[in-house]
């Protein structure tokens, strides 16, 4: 599964980012009822998506600190499915980082890497987290959670930025394919581009899913829905529009139902259900995702992104 859980703050003014609207005397008058009724949401989306059976591994963006982790998977209702986390400590200006919950019955985590993004002189964004694990039947996953740059200054301004980020990624997946003749990699994160953008397509070269398909190249999961003319629901609603910013990507290997570890009927989905959606504006119609804030206004629901996930059969 992965999640952007928007803005999984603490109520603590952190005096090194810019995270001041997110405390009791901000803009957004973060307090600790707000923060823990945000917790408790989330908890509630996660077991939504387990169905009764909660993910083994979970990706998160736009979360604080390890801190605001601990009171999740320790202190909130999630605490009952005793998941274990790793947050990278990234320089970005809001103090917003990507983690990875998971289960230590599921997954045995061999090790644990940031890599840094170097996207201009003055401009800081989130680290690219890599684990290396084994899941129960021997086999090694190799796990990246990413968060790309918003396209909040413009998409040309700012379309660089995702493909450098692109870049770092592709060098460090091309590492693995180098040493390791059937790796199984999973890449899942807000990419704030679509499946077709240049960061994606070309940089990473993340190909649509087809009939053959290559062990040692990336498939986007998505790709194929995001190019439908108009999407029905995605992860993600701008401007009435819904597409596809949260997005597996993986390779081939997991493809092939034959091998140990694959993904179940090659299809990966949105989650959505009617406590996590709500009327969008009379603009815009339809529906769009229940959100904790629209602008400054407090509306106490979960993320203003749908959750993702996918079935990984291992046998």
């Amino acid at each position: 599964m992965f999640y952007n859980v928007e803005n999984m703050y603490d109520t603590k003014d952190n005096p090194l980012t810019n995270d001041n609207d997110l405390t009791p005397d901000g803009q957004l008058h973060w307090t600790n009822y707000r923060y823990w009724k945000k917790l408790n949401n989330l908890s509630q989306a996660i077991d939504w998506v387990g169905d009764g059976y909660p993910p083994a591994l979970i990706g998160l963006s736009e979360v604080e600190n390890d801190s605001v982790l601990f009171d999740f998977t320790k202190r909130s209702s999630l605490r009952k499915h005793k998941y274990e986390y790793l947050i990278t400590d990234s320089k970005d200006s809001r103090g917003s980082n990507v983690a990875l919950l998971y289960q230590r019955d599921q997954l045995r985590v061999l090790s644990q890497k940031s890599y840094r993004p170097v996207i201009d002189s003055v401009k800081t964004t989130r680290d690219i987290l890599h684990i290396t694990g084994k899941v129960v039947n021997g086999e090694i996953l190799d796990i990246f959670v990413c968060h790309f740059p918003s396209r909040s200054e413009g998409i040309k301004r700012t379309r660089p930025y995702r493909i450098s980020c692109a870049k770092l990624l592709r060098s460090k997946v091309d590492s693995l394919f180098l040493v390791r003749k059937n790796v199984n990699i999973i890449i899942m994160g807000d990419f704030n581009d679509y499946p077709f953008d240049v960061s994606l397509k070309d940089t990473l070269n993340a190909l649509p899913m087809g009939k053959i398909v290559e062990n040692q190249e990336l498939y986007n999961m998505f790709y194929n829905k995001a190019s439908e003319k108009k999407p029905t629901i995605g992860s993600y609603k701008y401007r009435g529009k819904w597409n596809y910013i949260d997005q597996f990507i993986v390779s081939g290997n997991l493809l092939n139902a034959g091998n140990k570890v694959s993904i179940s009927e090659k299809k990966a989905f949105v989650f959505s259900n009617d406590s996590l959606i709500h009327e969008d504006t009379s603009k815009y119609g339809g529906k769009k995702p229940f959100r904790t804030y629209s602008g400054w206004k407090y509306l106490g629901g979960y993320s203003d992104h749908l959750p993702i996930y996918m079935d990984l059969i291992i046998r």
